[in-house]
């Protein structure tokens, strides 16, 4: 009897088997259970999972990539990885709760090209070398958050500094100096965590912020002047394209691409790929191929870990929405965590040069 494979996950799921897949080849890992003697009166319907059990793509082969993701809570050490021929070769750790007691959480990270990784991490942000030694540290003072950190050049990186009141900042990572800063609005300054996810720096030398709390994206000259903006419910990032338009992510489920009078030229949503459930979407990057990988950050829509190995952590679609690749990286010699951060090795660009994707 032939049986597909949606149907075998299904009841691998039923009996508290958590769905894996490493180098694009479906396993599963399968938890002890206690098995009832009989079934209840009125049983529960079988969980469905929340992506195929074979995904297109090549797994942790497809890209060599740098990843890291926010708020991997069942762990005391919150790890960002660097995977090359489908395996990890290089992470680093900070620990879920700072020094003060405050969470930290990787919000924003790029690996520069000359092997240094700047992050932030809620408490403020660092800069590290491939050996793991810190080169540069902020921390945020009492009720503020960071949780964008950009490199511009090899010695300076742009912060937003989450609070009341919110502000970016432009900080010499050689001196400690901040060179540039400016006042930022908000829609509760006293609610800090959900102000600002993203923001990052155009080849113009203006600064594009996600609003996540105002539910619009705005863009600022260097002394703090919108000079655009456009309606957009709960974004959590927008980036600049070269050809002018914005590329945008939000909390509410989708992928936009509007251009310089707001209008949509591309949407991606839950609707083009029924077959894999989106979360928060945070990340979108537009390839030199056109096509743009997103990622898909879990915990909000799963709330028990345990089902976190159902989900995918994000994908690379076409222009026309075919999905080319997926990624789920759940296991031990693997486990990624949820996803946050995915920046591809393979792509062209300088990631510390303004207004360049990573």
């Amino acid at each position: 009897m032939n049986v597909s494979p949606e149907k075998i996950a299904r009841r691998l799921f039923v009996c508290g088997a958590s769905l894996l897949l490493t180098s694009g080849r479906p396993g599963f890992a399968a938890e002890a259970t206690a098995t009832p003697s009989a079934a209840p009166a009125e049983a529960a319907p079988p969980a469905v999972p929340n992506s195929p059990a074979v995904l297109p793509g090549h797994g942790l082969a497809q890209h060599p990539f740098f990843y890291a993701g926010e708020w991997n809570h069942p762990n005391p050490d919150q790890e960002m990885f660097i995977v090359r021929d489908g395996k990890v070769v290089w992470s680093y750790s900070i620990k879920l709760k700072s020094a003060t007691g405050g969470i930290q959480e990787y919000s924003d990270a790029t690996l520069l090209s000359n092997g240094n990784v700047v992050f932030a991490r809620m408490s403020g942000a660092t800069l590290v070398s491939p050996d793991k030694k810190i080169l540069w540290s902020y921390d945020a003072p009492k009720g503020f958050e960071v949780h964008v950190a950009q490199p511009i050049g090899a010695d300076r990186v742009m912060l937003i500094q989450n609070g009341n009141p919110a502000k970016m900042m432009i900080v010499n990572t050689a001196s400690g100096q901040t060179e540039k800063e400016f006042v930022l609005p908000t829609g509760n300054p006293a609610k800090t965590h959900g102000q600002f996810r993203r923001a990052r720096m155009t080849p113009a030398g203006t600064l594009l912020a996600a609003h996540m709390d105002n539910n619009k994206v705005a863009e600022y000259d260097m002394d703090g002047k919108e000079i655009w903006s456009i309606p957009v419910p709960s974004p959590w990032a927008a980036v600049r394209l070269k050809s002018g338009n914005t590329l945008l992510t939000s909390n509410k489920g989708f992928v936009r691409e509007v251009n310089s009078k707001g209008e949509t030229v591309w949407e991606f949503t839950q609707q083009d790929v029924p077959e894999i459930k989106l979360f928060s979407l945070q990340e979108a990057n537009r390839l030199a191929n056109g096509n743009t990988v997103i990622t898909n950050w879990c915990p909000n829509g799963l709330k028990n870990p345990k089902d976190w190995p159902t989900s995918v952590q994000a994908i690379e679609v076409t222009p026309d929405k075919k999905i080319v690749w997926a990624l789920r990286a759940w296991d031990e010699g693997a486990n990624l965590g949820p996803a946050t951060n995915l920046q591809l090795l393979d792509e062209p660009g300088v990631p510390e040069k303004g207004g360049q994707q990573r």
